[in-house]
């Protein structure tokens, strides 16, 4: 069965290696995101690296929320949690309306 205590402790004897991985990666697909909606590019291209990069977005938060379910209350689990929110916002907001997302980043 699929025991949430294990993978919960799993993610937090991990962090560095888990956010050494995710915090580039949110960043580059959301990156890669952005870019295929500015060169307005077929929505389908746009969908998957925006459903990849809110995968990734979503892997965070919930490495973020073993930190909060035990108690630690730091700078970084709130910064990660802020990073992983900005990511997914920005991906959701190509999918659903990339003409506004290009016509800002075009500046018209």
């Amino acid at each position: 069965m699929f025991d949430l205590h294990t993978l919960s402790e799993f993610s937090r004897h991990h962090c560095i290696a888990i956010c050494a991985f995710l915090v580039p990666a949110n960043l580059l697909v959301t990156l890669l995101t952005i870019i295929l909606t500015a060169l307005r590019r077929p929505q389908v291209q746009v969908w998957r690296a925006a459903g990849f990069a809110c995968i990734l977005a979503a892997l965070m938060v919930l490495h973020v929320y073993t930190w909060l379910s035990v108690g630690v209350i730091m700078a970084p689990t709130y910064i990660l949690l802020s990073l992983a929110s900005t990511c997914l916002a920005i991906n959701l907001w190509a999918s659903a309306h990339p003409r506004s997302m290009a016509r800002l980043l075009r500046g018209a």
